[in-house]
C-alpha cells in the first residue's frame, strides 16, 4: 500500500468508527509530539468541522505547547487548553506516599499526569459527543509503553498497526513540521525523560524486531521481557473462568 492510499484508508477508518459509534467528531490530546500531531491531522481530514485538539500541560516543557499549537495553526485544528498543574499538585498533597523507592514514586506521579489527561479528554468528549482518539503506535503498544487507563484509555487507535518509522514517514508526507518529527520522543512524565531512555534501546531496534524478528541478544531479551510484563495492558481485565 502506498502512502496516499494509507492516508485515505486511515481517514476513512476513523470516520467509519466514529459514525458507527454514534458520535459526531473526534477529540485528540495534542502533546507536541509526532504521534499526536499525526493523529490530529488525520482526524481533521476525517471531520474538518468536528475535531478538537486539547492541550493539557502539567508542569510541562513549554516547547511541547509551542509545537502542539504550531500543528494546530498549520492544519486549522481548533484547540482548547486545560492547565492541569493545580489539580495535579492538589492530588499529590492528599495522596499518600507509600513507596520507599524514589523511582517507583516518580513513575506513579508521572502516570497520574497521564490519567488526569484521560479524564479531561472524556469530560470534553462527553459534552461534544465526540470520540476520544488515541495516538499510540504499534511500537509503543507492543512493549506496553503507555499508561493503563491513561493514554491507553481511548476509543480508537488509528496508528496501532504502524511502527514508529512509519509514523515519522507519514508525518513527513503530510507536512508536519520537521522539528516535531525529529525531536527525541518523550511522554513528558518528568524533565529529561525520553522514550528510548526508558526502553534501554532505540525505536529503530524495536521497529526492526517487530517487523523482521531480528535484534541482538540483549535487545531481544529486553523487548521480550517488556512484552511479557505488559500483557495485561493489552486486554480487558480477566474474569474467572467459572
Amino acid at each position: 500500500m502506498n502512502t496516499v492510499e494509507l492516508v485515505e484508508k486511515l481517514v476513512l477508518w476513523i470516520k467509519d468508527k466514529v459514525l458507527a459509534g454514534g458520535c459526531r467528531g473526534t477529540i485528540v490530546g495534542m502533546s507536541g509530539g509526532v504521534d499526536s500531531a499525526l493523529v490530529a491531522v488525520l482526524c481533521q481530514r476525517a471531520f474538518p468541522r468536528n475535531v478538537l485538539g486539547v492541550l493539557m500541560p502539567c508542569h510541562s516543557d513549554p516547547q511541547d505547547t509551542e509545537h502542539a499549537l504550531l500543528v494546530a495553526k498549520q492544519f486549522a485544528i481548533p484547540t482548547r487548553t486545560v492547565v492541569l498543574d493545580n489539580i495535579y499538585d492538589t492530588l499529590l498533597q492528599v495522596l499518600p506516599e507509600i513507596s520507599a523507592d524514589p523511582a517507583v514514586s516518580r513513575l506513579a506521579r508521572g502516570n497520574l499526569k497521564v490519567r488526569l489527561r484521560m479524564f479531561t479528554l472524556y469530560y470534553l468528549a462527553n459534552q461534544l459527543k465526540y470520540m476520544v482518539v488515541g495516538s499510540s503506535n504499534r511500537s509503543e503498544l507492543a512493549v506496553g509503553y503507555f499508561t493503563k487507563y491513561g493514554d491507553g484509555g481511548v476509543d480508537i487507535i488509528p496508528l496501532g498497526n504502524l511502527v514508529k518509522r512509519q509514523v515519522r514517514e507519514l508525518a513527513h508526507f503530510l507536512g508536519i513540521p520537521r522539528e516535531i518529527i525529529d525531536k527525541p520522543p518523550t511522554a513528558g512524565l518528568w524533565p529529561g525523560q525520553t522514550d528510548e531512555g526508558d526502553f534501554g534501546f532505540s525505536y529503530d531496534d524495536l521497529d526492526r524486531y517487530l517487523t523482521t524478528g531480528q535484534a541482538d541478544s540483549a535487545v531481544r531479551a529486553r523487548i521480550e521481557s517488556m512484552v511479557a510484563a505488559s500483557g495485561h495492558k493489552r486486554q480487558l481485565p480477566p474474569l474467572p473462568p467459572f
